[in-house]
């Protein structure tokens, strides 16, 4: 059977790293990346922060009484997504087979590729180009499975590398700690404390058959880890060629004013994940399904933009343009395409930084509280 071999990369301290290349003043300060409002929380912090026992997810007020002379970075979602695609473009040109796990983490399969190089001689050089035309660190595992790939990286922290030998794998994971394992939660981690199970290489020593008991199919999942064993494949990257929401309504419904109101609900949900991804739009379509399942849509070209306020009234623009007076409508949808980047195509003569400001708030909002936490006054 032939090796597998994945590699897991990981942008460190993302957010906190971007700032430092935008403010290099901040360097070796503890810095915060969040919302700067006491109800908010924290995206990120700095190695120094960290010292203090700043943590992502922490609220901001116990973040600051930690580490009062914390410096707070409102962080632009823009320049973050910008610097991901910048990863992914690299990673994309040269692995035969990857996966983008989020805006800062990445897996490889390089599976096969030893018939032709040093693996790990191949992985350490790329880090190398990603670190050298991006200036953020990164640290990257190189082993037989995603799990043993991921607490490798976390292991080579920060800003290192390290390479789990093929058949070493139960060996590599049996001193550290059991909450080292992902999906090991606080509640878990009480559990397996009560059972004297402290490192991942206690749970070799008890049957499978005990920690599922202990613990159910999770326990019996531990265990199987713990052995090194994780089967689960790399999935394919694909970029998204656009972003789109609709909505079935429960029955049918002729009512105007519902039925903008759920387009601009649409529109705004879209505008979120748009801006999460760091990109413009140049061209919009609504979608309108009738009763008896008759679908109509149509789509305009609009000035290249990431703003709500941009996309709702041309929505508003194409409703009223396919919509049949009176009749019964099933299903309404809108979708967001044509992607540019923010450094592509501006608008010089726009308050683009005013909106920029506007709109994080919202979606930071949005990130803490969920998509329906704020909605828009009026629809008209």
């Amino acid at each position: 059977m032939q090796q597998r071999i994945i590699a897991h990369f990981d942008l460190d301290a993302f957010f906190v790293n971007v700032e430092l290349l935008k403010n290099p003043s901040l360097k070796g300060k503890p810095v915060i990346v969040g919302g700067s409002s006491d109800r908010g929380v924290v995206s990120a912090s700095s190695y120094e922060a960290r010292k203090f026992g700043v943590h992502s997810g922490m609220s901001m007020v116990q973040a600051k009484k930690l580490c009062p002379q914390a410096i707070i970075a409102n962080g632009g979602r823009a320049d973050y997504g910008r610097y991901s695609r910048y990863v992914t473009e690299i990673i994309a040109a040269k692995a035969p087979l990857f996966e983008k796990a989020s805006v800062d983490e990445f897996y490889l399969d390089l599976t096969g590729m030893d018939k032709y190089y040093d693996v790990l001689e191949w992985t350490k050089s790329l880090r190398q180009e990603i670190m050298t035309k991006t200036m953020l660190p990164i640290s990257f595992g190189l082993a037989a499975n995603k799990m043993v790939a991921k607490i490798a990286t976390d292991e080579a922290k920060p800003n290192g590398f390290l390479f789990v030998q093929f058949g070493k794998e139960k060996e590599f994971l049996a001193t550290l700690k059991v909450n080292k394992f992902p999906g090991v939660g606080e509640s878990t981690h009480q559990v397996l404390l009560q059972m004297g199970i402290v490192t991942i290489g206690d749970i070799t020593k008890r049957t499978e058959a005990e920690m599922e008991q202990a613990l159910g199919k999770h326990g019996a999942d531990l265990w199987h880890k713990a052995h090194g064993k994780h089967q689960r494949a790399v999935s394919p990257y694909h970029e998204a060629k656009s972003i789109s929401s609709e909505n079935t309504f429960p029955a049918d419904t002729n009512e105007v004013p519902f039925l903008l109101s759920e387009l601009v609900r649409l529109t705004e949900k879209i505008g979120h994940e748009l801006r999460d991804d760091g990109k413009m739009a140049t061209n919009i379509s609504v979608k309108i399904r009738y009763k008896g399942f008759e679908t109509t849509s149509k789509q305009m070209v609009i000035p290249a933009s990431d703003f709500d306020h941009d996309f709702i009234p041309a929505a508003k623009e194409l409703f009223h343009q396919l919509y049949r007076k009176g009749q019964l409508v099933r299903l309404i949808g809108v979708r967001l395409s044509n992607f540019v980047l923010p450094y592509q195509q501006t608008d010089l003569f726009s308050n683009k930084e005013k909106f920029n400001k506007l709109y994080e708030a919202i979606d930071n909002v949005k990130d803490r509280f969920g998509k329906k936490s704020l909605n828009r006054g009026t629809t008209r």
